[in-house]
């Protein structure tokens, strides 16, 4: 295949709405409008318009070198970010893995698609039947499509996959170096179509270990990192080496446990360079849309399973063949139902017969400071089926406003999170605070919370009730209100049932 040669960032943006990407914008911005319109879009190479999706599993926005972490081993990942789009404001809906996934892959809320929760063993939460995923929607496009590692969505036959690896292949998706080979298998078969692949990582989430002395929760004990794994060399670092976040109190039990994961990072990172060198190889690779995002934050109390920043705030790098200045960062506020709308922008994919609530962010790639996107929205319902602690909220660029639907229940525990070094020092130590937020604070929570991040970007400070703040607190509360009365949220129907406690409580 002859090489392709860069354009610049206005001839890419021309020939893209040539192509029909213009249609992102009209209206609502909703991708529906895109069905009929053209499959690919030409840029000097074949006429295909390749998609590879690289999902790491917990890594924080703190946690990589493009994004301030000097310790972080992500080489691979910091390349790429200097050669594409660094997202310095990207949202996950969710911090909970299924959920995120569920929205990355149909463009939906969880409390709308039905993917509430996990999706594996008895959790068994999955799309309601009438899901248009985008695997789907990109096969019927004439699209080859797979999946190797982690998926975690259900049911399988509303995500039709040609390829599935399933992770008792790869060691758990944590065999970096065989999910590269499946990978370059993929690039190499069939040619003559475009395709979508997924590539599912489990690093640097906590490693399940067999059952533990607790009733019913599993041994998460490290991160993975004690088994040899082909091709890959362990990388060990010490305690005193890794950076704490601020939302953790900096104790032994966290340095070693975050010591630990940064193992995974350095592997997950190993595999990320892996699979591009195939992609290369391949001579697929000016072809390809390639996108890297992280479904949630670190699996550590504050952050994984709340919604608060260091649990939703996740990183995502995008490299774009054809235009635009490497290296730049963009600040615009993505959330993850607009991923599905930009594949669908890129691809020329129809979309599905129904509104989507996201939209494509290809028009303000190139962008550093693009108007317009200044708000995400969050919503969170079950983590584990025991997990049950419906949030809804709103993310600004200043404040953001969470509604914690049930706020007389406890804040449950994911098990990983409650058997960790971290918790169960925090729990022996009595320790009153985690970070900067009181622990009582973090367990017991109130109907609602507001924070303005400009005074308080650790989420400390609940201003709720502050007379100061009651117009902010109205506009966000209406906001939310209608995103959820426009998204289906079927939890709207126990503000009818808030009567009972008035005449009763």
């Amino acid at each position: 295949m002859k090489s392709c040669k860069k354009i610049s960032r206005r001839a890419f943006l021309d020939r893209w709405v040539a192509a029909g990407g213009a249609a992102a914008l009209a209206g609502t911005g909703i991708l529906p409008s895109l069905r009929g319109g053209p499959a690919v879009l030409s840029h000097g190479c074949k006429n295909h318009r390749n998609v590879l999706l690289l999902i790491s599993d917990d890594h924080g926005l703190s946690q990589l070198g493009c994004y301030g972490n000097p310790k972080a081993p992500t080489r691979n990942l910091d390349a790429l970010a200097a050669e594409g789009v660094r997202f310095t404001n990207t949202f996950t809906v969710a911090a909970s893995c299924s959920a995120s996934r569920g929205t990355l892959l149909s463009g939906l809320y969880p409390h709308h698609n039905g993917q509430y929760g996990h999706q594996h063993s008895f959790h068994h939460f999955s799309y309601l039947p009438w899901v248009k995923s985008l695997p789907a929607l990109l096969k019927s496009a004439g699209y080859r499509t797979g999946v190797i590692g982690k998926l975690h969505v259900a049911p399988p036959e509303l995500l039709p996959f040609d390829l599935v690896v399933p992770g008792k292949k790869i060691m758990g998706n944590r065999d970096v170096k065989t999910m590269a080979r499946y990978a370059g298998r993929f690039f190499r078969q069939e040619k003559e179509r475009p395709f979508f692949l997924l590539m599912g990582y489990s690093d640097p989430h906590r490693h399940a270990a067999g059952m533990s002395k607790m009733r019913g929760v599993e041994n998460f004990s490290g991160f993975g990192n004690d088994l040899n794994y082909p091709g890959v060399a362990r990388v060990r670092f010490r305690p005193e080496d890794v950076v704490v976040p601020p939302f953790l109190p900096d104790i032994p039990e966290v340095r070693d446990e975050l010591a630990d994961q940064y193992g995974a990072i350095a592997r997950l990172d190993a595999g990320i360079g892996m699979v591009l060198d195939e992609l290369r190889k391949s001579g697929r690779y000016e072809d390809t849309l390639i996108i890297y995002l992280s479904d949630n934050g670190i699996p550590f109390p504050n952050a994984k399973t709340t919604v608060y920043d260091a649990g939703v705030h996740v990183p995502m790098i995008v490299r774009a063949p054809g235009g635009g200045r490497p290296g730049i960062t963009n600040d615009a506020m993505v959330s993850f139902v607009d991923l599905l709308p930009t594949v669908l922008d890129w691809t020329g994919a129809p979309g599905p017969n129904y509104e989507l609530p996201g939209r494509s962010f290809l028009p303000i790639l190139f962008e550093e400071h693009p108007r317009g996107w200044n708000e995400v929205y969050l919503s969170h319902t079950f983590h584990e089926i025991t997990m049950y602690y419906p949030m809804r909220g709103i993310r600004t660029r200043r404040f953001k406003y969470i509604h914690n639907l049930f706020p007389e229940l406890e804040f449950p525990f994911a098990t990983d999170l409650f058997i960790s070094k971290t918790w169960q020092a925090i729990l022996k130590k009595r320790l009153q605070k985690i970070g900067k937020r009181p622990t009582h604070r973090y367990l017991f929570r109130p109907a609602e919370e507001l924070y303005d991040l400009q005074k308080d970007p650790d989420e400390v400070h609940n201003v709720a009730g502050d007379p100061a703040y009651a117009k902010i607190l109205q506009e966000l509360r209406a906001k939310l209100h209608r995103m959820r009365e426009r998204t289906d949220d079927h939890w709207l129907v126990n503000e009818n049932y808030r009567i009972n406690r008035r005449v009763f409580g």
